[in-house]
């Protein structure tokens, strides 16, 4: 059962009269900003807008990191909460973002949690790539993938792959990992990096020293 706060944040978050049980995601998404972006989806998803309002969220987090100005405001404690959620509805209003987005950003100002809505917004990324059928994958090496590598790397991850899943795959570059990869897909982790396995091996032997 709901506790009373989350049930009024959903109800904060939804515009239909009707107050049905939340849409589950396709994904589970942990914490405060899952909670967060587990109601908005459900909201959204009533009122058809998950779309628009994985749009909205994009371009408000893209407006966070290039406007200073929006970024001190969200993040100076000396402002009222209240002051704060009436001046986002305003923002909301001229920049003709959705209901759904509008009500998250007031119940962030008023429930003091503008600090959680950068992770709030990428957890309702991570939702809408599995709603869309889209797998994440971020692999690690120490050295860049030549477009073979990739290639080959590619073909044995969509074998992980089901139905009409499709995969993303983003490669960063880490020297510190000496050598092998770290793979990290859905909700799959699995570290073969060269540096693991001699920190396996060093804990080993100062065990048995």
């Amino acid at each position: 059962m709901a506790c009373p706060k989350f049930s009024i944040l959903i109800r904060s978050l939804s515009t239909s009269s009707p107050r049905h049980q939340l849409i589950k995601p396709p994904i589970q998404v942990f914490g405060i900003d899952g909670r967060y972006a587990t109601a908005l989806y459900s909201a959204a998803s009533k009122q058809k807008t998950l779309e628009s309002v994985e749009k909205d969220l994009l371009k408000f987090q893209d407006s966070i990191k290039t406007d200073a100005k929006l970024r001190e405001f969200i993040s100076n404690p000396t402002i009222k909460r209240l002051q704060k959620a009436e001046a986002l509805k305003a923002v909301s209003q001229k920049a003709a973002l959705s209901p759904q987005t509008s009500n998250l950003l007031q119940a962030l100002a008023e429930n003091g949690r503008l600090r959680n809505l950068d992770g709030i917004i990428n957890a309702f990324k991570l939702i809408m790539s599995a709603h869309r059928g889209e797998v994440i994958c971020e692999v690690t090496t120490a050295r860049e993938l030549d477009a073979n590598q990739r290639k080959q790397l590619e073909t044995v991850l969509k074998s992980f792959l089901q139905g009409k899943q499709t995969l993303h795959l983003s490669a960063k570059v880490d020297p510190s990992i000496v050598g092998g990869m770290i793979v990290s897909i859905g909700d799959r982790y699995v570290d073969m990096s060269v540096a693991s396995k001699i920190k396996k091996y060093t804990d080993l032997i100062s065990a048995a020293v």
